[in-house]
């Protein structure tokens, strides 16, 4: 049960982050879709889904990826989308520090460039190291970094809170990244 949690949200997440055409959905503005047209859709695309599948998804991500209407009848990815949406977020005054879990193969780029959003609107920053270091070890040898967050919005960077507890900013210039010692 616990593999078809984990492969039901990676495709949760294609669909709702980054390419709802492939269950012949679109999202709104905001970021929903049906969830009816979701399940109709994944049926399509041969995922079996239904609305109890859906609520154990989201009661039980330790992330909080998706958030699924009052009423049930509509659904949304919260944070991570390669597509435009209006999340309507308010930015908000981060803490003097977060924290950004990356692979030690990217340091040499991040030292050059900062963390840079790529395909996605925003980069996320987590409030923990746990957290952090959690993502950095998707994607090899995980390292942590430690972002000077309330500088960088006294310098004018703005960020936002996501539904989630992910912190969302533009970019984080070299600056501002706290590097390991080699």
């Amino acid at each position: 049960m616990e593999r078809d949690i984990v492969h039901l949200s990676k495709f949760l997440s294609l669909v709702l982050r980054h390419d709802p055409k492939i269950v012949g959905l679109s999202l709104d503005r905001g970021g929903w879709v049906d969830v009816d047209g979701l399940i109709s859709g994944a049926k399509q695309a041969g995922v079996s889904l239904d609305l109890e599948l859906l609520r154990q998804l989201i009661d039980r991500g330790d992330k909080k990826r998706f958030t699924l209407s009052e009423d049930g009848c509509r659904i949304k990815a919260n944070y991570g989308h390669s597509i435009a949406v209006d999340l309507g977020l308010e930015p908000s005054i981060p803490p003097e520090v977060l924290f950004h879990g990356t692979a030690r193969h990217l340091l040499e780029s991040i030292r050059e460039e900062g963390v840079v959003r790529g395909g996605r609107h925003y980069v996320h920053l987590s409030g923990d190291e746990t957290t952090a270091f959690g993502v950095g070890s998707r994607h090899g040898e995980p390292v942590v970094l430690m972002i000077g967050a309330r500088l960088m919005h006294e310098d004018g960077y703005e960020f936002f809170l996501s539904e989630s507890g992910i912190w969302l900013t533009r970019n984080v210039p070299p600056q501002y990244v706290d590097f390991p010692a080699p």
